[in-house]
């Protein structure tokens, strides 16, 4: 199965660097990925769930080798991986994203990275601080990526992952160093 999503992950981005996210039809994913589409609906619901599908396995898995990190070092271990899985998509041959598709790929993301981030930071605030302010920074972190990405997606294309991640983490860090215990 971990090819299959893989295949099909594979087929939407390379058909949202061809058109507009809109126009894609789960039709033309199936026979892109060579899939079936009884296989596709065993796993996913439409497209959006299988891009949110794949926002979480990258995640996923820039967020593996995080357990021994402090804790705003582990809240905020997705975005050099995930700048670096970006980047490399950037500079794949063939053309580039279309700007509709980026933006509903990076808004995804941004709800998929609250998400994510207002599930860790419950589990490291203090039992004092309210849902609210949980809620509120994890919404703040995870647009500012957003917004740094497009940035640099718009603006900023000869920046590396590094330089763009040391940007995002000098706009975030003040915003979390109160709120977060420094304790791994």
């Amino acid at each position: 199965m971990r090819r299959t999503k893989s295949s099909l992950h594979g087929a939407l981005i390379g058909l949202a660097r061809e058109k507009p996210y809109s126009a894609i039809a789960v039709k033309e994913i199936l026979n892109r990925a060579n899939v079936g589409r009884s296989t596709f609906y065993t796993h996913f619901r439409d497209k959006d769930d299988l891009l949110e599908s794949g926002i979480h396995e990258v995640l996923q898995s820039a967020r593996d080798g995080a357990r021994s990190l402090s804790a705003v070092e582990r809240l905020l271990s997705f975005s050099l991986p995930l700048l670096t899985h970006i980047d490399e998509h950037r500079h794949a041959a063939g053309p580039q994203m279309k700007r509709e598709g980026r933006l509903v790929m990076h808004a995804r993301l941004g709800d998929a990275l609250r998400q994510l981030i207002a599930d860790d930071l419950a589990g490291l605030v203090p039992k004092s601080t309210q849902q609210t302010a949980v809620d509120l920074v994890a919404q703040h972190v995870a647009s500012t990526f957003v917004l740094v990405l497009n940035w640099w997606v718009d603006s900023s294309p000869m920046l590396t992952p590094d330089a763009v991640d040391e940007q995002f983490r000098g706009l975030i860090a003040p915003s979390l160093g109160g709120l977060v215990t420094q304790s791994p």
